[in-house]
């Protein structure tokens, strides 16, 4: 007997195709579905994780270096204020940071830091200077 005739006699006989899609559907029962579905978010977040560590092992993720802005350092000013020097081109640029805004204190020369020494003037020479650029800004 060919396989379509087969599959038509199966169809035609009463309550063959019932039958079939009763102990299918028997088959599948809601803790079957839950594992199923738990199983493939696992295997889903594992390739997003061994991607995401490939991508930082072969090096794709480091653009940093490459950014035409770089923070040089900064100091907290008080619990939510900060003054950040930030290197854009060749030009050091003084940017005070509080809840909600960012200002432009100043700018100053490019220098080059020495090993071993803190990126920002610590000191009277940097609150001296940024005393001085605040009187000038605010025209006092």
């Amino acid at each position: 007997m060919r396989p379509i005739a087969l599959i038509a006699l199966i169809a035609l006989a009463p309550g063959g195709t019932a039958a079939a899609t009763e102990t299918a559907t028997a088959a599948v029962s809601p803790t079957g579905s839950l594992i199923q579905v738990f199983l493939g978010l696992v295997v889903v977040l594992a390739l997003m994780a061994a991607a995401a560590w490939a991508l930082k092992r072969s090096g794709v993720a480091r653009a940093t270096g490459m950014a035409p802005v770089r923070i040089i350092g900064g100091a907290s000013l008080g619990g939510r204020e900060r003054v950040v020097v930030v290197e854009v081109g060749d030009q050091w640029m003084v940017i005070g940071v509080a809840p909600g805004r960012v200002n432009a204190l100043g700018t100053m020369p490019k220098r080059e830091i020495a090993a071993g020494t803190a990126a920002v003037p610590t000191g009277g020479n940097f609150a001296a200077w940024l005393r001085q650029s605040l009187e000038r800004r605010h025209g006092k």
